[in-house]
């Protein structure tokens, strides 16, 4: 089971108004929490709700760039992962990460959280986001067990890279592989896909499916005039926002004295 979960600080406010405490432990009130619940975002979850996330052993899928784009906030990724928490990387969907870039995703992961000081163990290592992106990513699916791992009687999902074409013209010899792969591959350097074993792509050209027609399918379509309905819902978008903002403006009462889990900036 999938829910989003305190994505913004609206809906952390909401919970505090409707139920009278967090939205966490009000799922877990309700018996709701555990291995099969991953809770899609997370961003504004308290020390108490991090505490009671890892407890039960749910799962937490971490859209980074979706936070971003929507001005969400930033989730306490390493505070989540001192837990042992399964925190699995996520890219929300299309019209968030537009190019479904998985390895821009890792990377921006990767990035986002490097806060200012020098300990390695503060912030993110390569292994750690890669480890987010398969073994914990695997968990939060209905596949939890048999895939994630390339180990003996799991499925065989893996992606083949060039090496030349992610390291050229040079690589320093002693960086990790997996630092490698994760600050510098990009989706032009994969050279094969397999799923389940079955090879689904390779040099360039997907296997069973004209990826060219599909595309061209989808641009016909989507070209095609909107309809009143969609023109009427476009512009009802544009004329509610000013309502929205004015409405939520006070709205906040709970979050106005909270203490950020990062703090990278100095105002005085």
């Amino acid at each position: 089971m999938h829910m989003h979960l305190l994505e913004t600080p609206f809906q952390k406010e909401y919970a505090y108004r409707r139920t009278g405490t967090s939205a966490v432990n009000h799922l877990l009130r309700l018996g709701i929490l555990g291995p099969d619940l991953t809770l899609g975002h997370g961003v504004w979850m308290t020390e108490e709700d991090i505490e009671i996330v890892a407890e039960t052993n749910t799962c937490v899928c971490h859209n980074c760039s979706s936070n971003f784009r929507l001005r969400s906030g930033t989730l306490p990724l390493m505070r989540l992962l001192s837990k042992n928490l399964r925190v699995g990387i996520g890219i929300d969907e299309a019209g968030i990460n537009e190019d479904r870039d998985m390895l821009q995703e890792m990377r921006m992961a990767l990035i986002t959280h490097r806060t200012p000081g020098l300990a390695p163990g503060e912030v993110p290592s390569a292994d750690q986001i890669l480890r987010m992106a398969t073994e914990f990513g695997a968990s939060t699916t209905v596949f939890r067990g048999s895939i994630g791992r390339l180990d003996p009687g799991k499925r065989m999902d893996a992606l083949l890279f060039n090496y030349r074409s992610v390291t050229h013209p040079y690589q320093e010899t002693n960086i990790p592989l997996i630092s490698v792969l994760i600050q510098r591959a990009k989706s032009k350097d994969i050279y094969q896909v397999y799923v389940d074993g079955e090879l689904s792509y390779s040099d360039g050209k997907f296997i069973k499916v004209d990826r060219d027609h599909i595309l061209e399918l989808i641009a016909e379509d989507l070209s095609k005039n909107k309809t009143s309905a969609e023109i009427r819902s476009f512009a009802l978008a544009t004329e509610v926002t000013p309502f929205v903002i004015d409405f939520y403006r006070d709205y906040l009462t709970h979050t106005s004295n909270r203490r950020p889990f990062y703090s990278a900036s100095s105002r005085d």
